[in-house]
């Protein structure tokens, strides 16, 4: 039997493109929380993303950018007695763009929104720097096996190989709408140097199907694509830049 690929847009864009007319895009509660990042730099990684998100969503529903409506859904919170009232999670679009799937990462000069149809998808991108607790991280994200793993490659390699690990990692979460409450530790995946693929997964709401492969982001950043489909994944890049001037 012939299964058809699933079909997954992958948005590039930088902050640099960011202007005070993508807010007109935003809804209230977006540029609420525009406001509130304190450097400029996060203003423009936000405001880039998510008036992409809204831009591919309406390109792909037939719709008009400011008719796309986002509901949100956290499965962390779902199991909690007390919910959190305020709308957050995994946006999910609504409306004309219902059974659209998307996620949204930023980091450095990087921005990338992932697009499926009836798919959930997860994307990440991370930029590399060793100037961080990169021990610390590698604590906090790897299973023993795969601090092994990153210990068996050569010294350079490891710290872009550390950056690879967490980009695959958060992908698969953020597919399941988990985030990183889901745990970055209980998902193993293989090494850097191998293609990606989920080794074990140690969660009662583990997916039955995953497909994850790397995204080339551009020398200094790794990045990872999740889809929750038995079926192969074809990714097609996309300008974010020309879409966002095009508005």
């Amino acid at each position: 039997m012939t299964v058809t690929p699933v079909m997954c847009d992958v948005w590039w864009a930088e902050p640099a493109l960011a202007d005070r007319g993508l807010l007109e895009l935003l809804d209230d509660r977006e540029r609420e929380r525009h406001a509130r990042f304190r450097l400029a730099a996060d203003r423009d990684r936000y405001a880039v993303a998510h008036a992409l998100a809204r831009l591919a969503v309406a390109r792909e529903a037939g719709c008009a950018p400011r008719d796309v409506v986002f509901g949100f859904r956290c499965p962390a919170c779902e199991r909690r007695p007390d919910p959190r009232p305020k709308p957050h999670g995994k946006p999910r679009p609504e409306g004309a763009a219902r059974g659209l799937e998307i996620s949204i990462s930023h980091s450095g000069g990087r921005v990338v929104l992932a697009l499926t149809r009836g798919v959930p998808v997860g994307v990440d991108v991370e930029g590399v720097s060793a100037d961080r607790d990169i021990d610390g991280l590698i604590a906090y994200a790897l299973t023993g096996s795969e601090r092994a793993a990153l210990e068996e490659l050569p010294a350079h390699e490891r710290v872009p190989g550390f950056f690879g690990y967490w980009a695959r990692k958060e992908a698969l979460l953020k597919a399941t709408g988990e985030g990183l409450s889901g745990g970055l530790a209980a998902v193993a995946v293989t090494s850097p140097a191998a293609p990606a693929a989920v080794v074990s997964w140690e969660s009662p709401d583990a997916p039955g199907h995953v497909q994850l492969t790397d995204l080339d982001a551009g020398p200094g950043y790794r990045a990872a694509l999740a889809a929750l489909t038995p079926a192969p994944v074809t990714v097609v890049p996309r300008d974010g830049a020309a879409l966002l001037r095009e508005r």
